[in-house]
């Protein structure tokens, strides 16, 4: 019986849109406000999902605390309160879209999760717009 267990966690970040290879007229036509140069800020809320064989011996699919401290740890401590663009060594080069964050995210959680459970990141950069990532590349 495969199950689907949940954590929701969140983290505040500030970032700013750009393309380096493209001048300032086309970086503001592309991404608008999210080009500021000063850089602006969402509160992430961050949903993972992790789907697998229910364990007959302990009846998780995972430990939903050992989920919790993986999420604190990589995702949490690595990208709360920071600017992403500048102190996030995976988006030195990488525009944080809330696609690449997403994609990142999953990178980052993978290796911590067995290999026989699927993961799939949910990423709200607001209310309203969210993306899902479940490692199809």
């Amino acid at each position: 019986m495969r199950l689907t267990i949940s954590r929701k966690s969140h983290f505040n970040a500030a970032h700013r849109l750009f393309n380096k290879n493209w001048d300032d007229k086309k970086n503001q036509l592309v991404f608008g406000k999210c080009n500021n140069p000063n850089y602006h800020g969402h509160n992430y809320e961050l949903i993972v999902h992790v789907t697998g064989e229910l364990d007959p011996e302990t009846g998780f699919v995972m430990d939903l605390k050992e989920l919790s401290d993986l999420i604190k740890a990589e995702i949490e401590e690595a990208f709360d309160h920071k600017n992403l663009n500048l102190d996030v060594a995976e988006f030195a080069e990488l525009n944080p879209t809330a696609e690449n964050i997403a994609v990142v995210i999953w990178k980052k959680l993978r290796p911590f999760i067995s290999e026989d459970k699927d993961l799939e990141v949910v990423l709200y950069e607001t209310a309203r717009n969210f993306v899902s990532f479940k490692g199809d590349f």
